[in-house]
């Protein structure tokens, strides 16, 4: 029987209803933690403050591009820059990491009729996380590569990218292997991942779109609202992805 994106769609999501109080809390816990290290990393208030003391002249300079407002900064300003960039790329990708390890644990034990709580999740994929940091390290990479220099390149990995994590963590391959593979199925089967994915970023924008409107909120609480809904959108894609490799496996 061929496989359907309907058929996916439908199963994923009676999963995600299914043990949504799990996936909620993860989402959640790895929000938190994201939040929590970026706060840690970032730089202070006072080397912030290197960053809006010209202010006019980055007002100024609104026409031009990246690279040339990043000349015009000075030393010490480059430094800051690059120290948040740093600290919000950091957090990012531990939380991700924590995200992915511990929803591709909870959906392996519960397919197996296991009950298991997002701490338990997290703690049961402890020891693929150091291959799983790797494995995202080098896609998100690539990813964001392809993205800054031509949009669609950026696209197409991601799209190439999407089953190495799931490739790796129920199959137990290496990094490179996992994702030479996934590159393979992707591709094969772009019928019904391009879809997944494309909603995947839509979803992604409007969360972004719509958490930039809650004024509301503190900075911080906006940011963990912000990160748990994402990650509630990238949970169910990787309920879509599993479901999608168990059927190609099998």
């Amino acid at each position: 029987m061929p496989i359907t994106a309907n058929t996916l769609y439908r199963d994923s999501f009676n999963f995600f209803r299914n043990q949504l109080t799990s996936i909620l809390m993860l989402a959640l816990l790895t929000a938190f933690i994201s939040v929590l290290l970026n706060q840690a990393f970032s730089p202070d208030v006072e080397q912030l403050k290197i960053l809006s003391a010209t202010e006019g002249d980055f007002a100024a300079s609104a026409g031009m591009g990246i690279q040339e407002i990043i000349q015009q900064m000075t030393p010490e300003q480059q430094m800051v820059l690059l120290k948040v960039s740093a600290a919000a790329t950091f957090s990012a990708l531990v939380g991700n990491v924590l995200l992915v390890g511990g929803m591709l644990t909870l959906i392996r034990l519960v397919s197996q009729e296991q009950r298991i709580s997002a701490l338990r999740a997290i703690g049961a994929s402890a020891p693929e996380l150091p291959r799983l940091l790797l494995l995202l390290f080098i896609c998100t990479l690539l990813t964001q590569l392809g993205l800054t220099l031509f949009v669609v390149p950026g696209v197409i990995m991601a799209i190439a990218f999407s089953l190495a994590p799931v490739i790796t963590a129920t199959e137990k391959k290496g990094v490179f292997a996992s994702i030479k593979l996934s590159c393979k199925l992707a591709f094969a089967n772009a019928r019904v991942i391009v879809p997944a994915m494309m909603l995947w970023l839509a979803a992604k924008l409007l969360v972004l779109f719509l958490v930039s409107h809650l004024s509301v909120l503190t900075p911080n609480v906006a940011s963990v609202v912000l990160t748990a809904l994402s990650n509630l959108v990238s949970a169910l894609l990787l309920i879509y992805l599993f479901r999608l490799y168990m059927l190609l496996r099998s």
